[in-house]
């Protein structure tokens, strides 16, 4: 099994360049389902999830060609099946994205309950609640989801909570039903007004992307079109927190700033410089960091995304600072390889308290999940000796050549 080989103590000084987005890839891979031509996606990751989406299209009939200079060309008229396997399904959440599509283009669809990481229940039923309200028949036997439709008709959709996928499930399908769709309380993501932006050059009607109600008037046909997939923000951000716990000084290019605020403003709380040299985004580290609490929400507020790798940063502030997860239950199975490096948090409910400590400790500790196992190289980076990460599957499934962006700038990490 592989793992990552960290020394700690060294200053990151110097460029990284974010990637496309791995939030942002999935469901528009996904949305080309809907299209009887080609799609041209740029900026697209070389991550194991997207690797995993290919491979579930693959099943369905879509060809994909992928060329080195990151463009996929994803031809989505030999479309022939309806089913996403368990085989496939199971190692990541978002091949969800699929049914959407598939009961919108081809009447039915067979997806396997989705697997993933494990940060909580994360339940669809949201997603099949609203494919009811659409017209779907929807059946759960033997593990799967079976859905069937002569063609989806427009309806209203209420959404209990804000649901990411969800919203992009039931948006995607309802550009080729009958009428008009509503969904409110949608979520507000920017990979969702992203994926608004490129369904509507695809010839579909939406209105409200980036606000909480959004409007689909559903067309007969869409066609293929081209995009270039935006910078991922959490790895920006990810990156952010590395520069600040390691009083580093990085120049973030393709950096998203615009969509960072929440955790921006944080970070500036907590003493670190962070400006645009409009060229790039520059962040500055110190050996002041002061404690901030910390709320995750959904967005604008702090993302769920970048709780584990805040909550790093905390372990070496002065004072203690709280860190309360709203969204997923089970998103502290980090906490237990962090007490391992010397780091002092008690978890209280849905809250972690975080006592800032002089110094972490490498130690061998064990990733559980994609953000999870980023948060645990951002201490082995911050920390005293050598720390070894293991399963760092989970890592390369939302990062792409993180050991190697950080080694350019001067990490010692390697992969053995």
């Amino acid at each position: 099994m592989k793992k990552i080989i960290i020394e700690g103590g060294t200053r990151l000084i110097g460029d990284v360049s974010i990637s496309g987005s791995k939030n942002s890839a999935l469901p528009l891979f996904a949305a080309s389902i809907l299209c009887q031509g080609f799609n041209f996606f740029y900026n697209v990751p070389n991550l194991r999830d997207v690797v995993t989406i290919q491979k579930v299209l693959e099943n369905l009939g879509v060809q994909l060609t992928r060329k080195g200079d990151g463009s996929v060309r994803v031809d989505s008229s030999g479309l022939s099946g309806d089913e996403a396997p368990y085989d496939l399904v199971k190692t990541m959440r978002a091949s969800i994205l699929v049914l959407g599509p598939l009961v919108a283009r081809r009447g039915k669809a067979v997806v396997s309950l989705p697997g993933g990481c494990a940060i909580g229940a994360r339940p669809v039923n949201l997603h099949l609640r609203g494919l009811e309200v659409l017209g779907a028949k929807i059946e759960l036997k033997h593990g799967y989801i079976f859905a069937k439709a002569d063609r989806l008709r427009g309806g209203h959709i209420y959404l209990d909570i804000p649901t990411v996928t969800g919203t992009e499930n039931l948006m995607m399908a309802a550009t080729l039903a009958r009428g008009v769709t509503i969904i409110e309380n949608a979520a507000q993501e920017p990979e969702i007004t992203e994926l608004a932006i490129v369904l509507k050059r695809m010839g579909a009607k939406i209105s409200g992307e980036g606000t909480s109600v959004l409007r689909v008037e559903g067309v007969d046909e869409l066609h293929g079109g081209e995009h270039t997939i935006m910078p991922d923000r959490i790895e920006a951000g990810t990156f952010m927190v590395a520069a600040a716990l390691t009083q580093g000084n990085l120049r973030l290019l393709n950096c998203p700033l615009s969509n960072l605020e929440a955790l921006v403003n944080k970070l500036r709380e907590a003493g670190i410089e962070i400006y645009s040299d409009g060229k790039a985004v520059k962040v500055i580290g110190n050996n002041r960091i002061r404690s901030v609490d910390v709320k995750t929400l959904p967005y604008p507020g702090f993302p769920t995304d970048m709780q584990a790798q805040i909550m790093v940063l905390m372990c070496l502030a002065r004072g203690l600072s709280v860190i309360t997860e709203t969204i997923f239950e089970n998103r502290f199975i980090h906490v237990s390889e962090l007490r391992r490096m010397g780091a002092d948090i008690k978890i209280e409910s849905n809250s972690a308290i975080v006592t800032g400590v002089k110094q972490l400790s490498g130690a061998q500790v064990m990733a559980t999940d994609l953000r999870a196992s980023a948060s645990l190289v951002l201490a082995g980076l911050a920390a005293e000796g050598v720390t070894e990460v293991a399963r760092v599957y989970h890592l390369d499934r939302g990062y792409e050549n993180l050991e190697s962006k950080l080694s350019q700038v001067g990490a010692k990490i390697r992969r053995v």
